[in-house]
């Protein structure tokens, strides 16, 4: 199937259009100040969307969904198709654990390596706590360009061995040299970001976040219609953003008659979303305290999350780290392990209670337990056990 993608446009102010090529990783060119770095988005041919799209079988892989994707022009690793799991309670968990290296960041990197692969790029480049870096070594290995990924020394050992396996060059400089350093990778070495460049406001690349409008597409086709609401975890809003433009496009083309209300989950440390839509504000900057949720701990917050709560009417809030612990333990008491920030979504939704009664909640669960800090701590030290310390132990753990 051929990409439906026709053009760059600015989310500022979608009259203002770009060529689909060159990715503009810097942000828009045109509505961009020197106060705030806006992202662009994606359009695309709708009128020409085959009609039996979504009637089509459930696969791995995102070309299922090609019209409505960049190129895919890098080899996928049967990214997508992550089952959806209902609790007691009918709240239902997309468990993006599921996928490739065990995070929703598969999807973003087989859009976002596969345009480096389509603008010639000689490699890619990436800063990331976690997730984002495991998953671009993977895509970049898979599309064999080199790949330089700059992370935390503090990195959980999931992480690290990922990158190791991959054959990424890893590098760990002061954060506040990052970015720098990236920009001058990209100039003089001619690889393409993955992750944002920008100091001013959070712009990432321009056809990353489509991969995650898959998600919208899965959770409406398992469900038989849109769900009521959606709760994510959130750091810069990329997620956020792609599922809800999901939301509205399926509206759009008459697959569903509805867009959920989307609810963004931030660590109560940090809450840079929140903080925006609360001062009215395109985008905000605030102070990061201490967090077990280090995926999503960010300082800064992109304009992306904005657009994506007004256009769904959703809003933004905050969770402890008790909250979160407590979400992250309801869920493996289901059978289902989550890094502590991919807990955030139904923290949130326990927490606040659902807004909405006339359907179905969704909690996005975006990454497997091995890539918490916490699970390398966990020891077990040896012991001589008697048949009577086992008894105590079972008898306990029945209750």
């Amino acid at each position: 199937m051929t990409s439906l993608a026709t053009a760059q446009r600015a989310l500022l102010d979608p009259t203002v259009r770009h060529p689909l090529w060159p990715p503009l990783t810097a942000g828009c060119p045109v509505t961009s100040t020197e106060e705030v770095a806006y992202p662009l988005d994606i359009d695309y041919d709708y009128d020409r969307v085959p009609a039996d799209l979504f009637a089509r079988p459930a696969a791995h892989g995102l070309e299922r969904w090609a019209p409505l994707l960049p190129p895919l022009a890098a080899p996928g690793l049967g990214e997508g198709d992550t089952p959806l799991v209902r609790l007691a309670d009918g709240v239902w968990i997309k468990d993006e654990s599921r996928n490739p290296t065990w995070s929703h960041k598969d999807r973003l990197n087989r859009v976002a390596v596969s345009a480096a692969v389509a603008s010639g790029a000689r490699g890619i480049v990436v800063s990331s706590s976690g997730n984002h870096g495991a998953a671009a070594a993977a895509y970049a290995a898979r599309a064999g360009l080199p790949c330089v990924v700059f992370t935390s020394p503090f990195a959980p050992p999931a992480v690290a061995s990922h990158l190791r396996a991959y054959g990424a060059t890893v590098l760990t400089p002061p954060r506040e040299s990052v970015r720098p350093l990236m920009r001058r990778i990209v100039e003089e070495f001619g690889y393409q970001p993955v992750s944002s460049v920008t100091d001013t406001a959070h712009t990432g690349h321009p056809f990353g976040p489509e991969g995650y409008k898959t998600i919208a597409y899965e959770i409406a086709l398992e469900l038989g219609r849109a769900p009521a609401s959606v709760h994510l975890p959130t750091g810069y809003g990329e997620l956020l953003y792609g599922v809800t433009k999901g939301f509205l496009e399926l509206a759009r083309l008459g697959v569903t008659d509805s867009v959920p209300r989307m609810y963004a989950a931030e660590p109560a440390s940090a809450g840079a979303l929140t903080t925006a839509v609360r001062t009215g504000a395109d985008t905000a900057r605030v102070p990061v305290g201490p967090t077990a949720a280090y995926a999503i701990d960010c300082e800064i917050s992109g304009y992306r999350g904005v657009v994506a709560l007004r256009e769904s009417g959703g809003a933004a809030r905050t969770v402890t780290d008790r909250q979160m612990s407590d979400a992250q333990a309801e869920l493996a008491a289901q059978g289902l392990w989550c890094e502590i920030s991919s807990a955030a979504g139904l923290a949130s939704l326990r927490a606040h209670g659902p807004q909405e009664t006339d359907g179905p909640a969704v909690c996005v669960v975006t990454s497997s337990g091995y890539k918490d800090t916490a699970t390398a701590r966990e020891t077990y030290a040896p012991a001589d056990l008697e048949w009577a310390d086992v008894k105590a132990l079972l008898s306990r753990a029945e209750g």
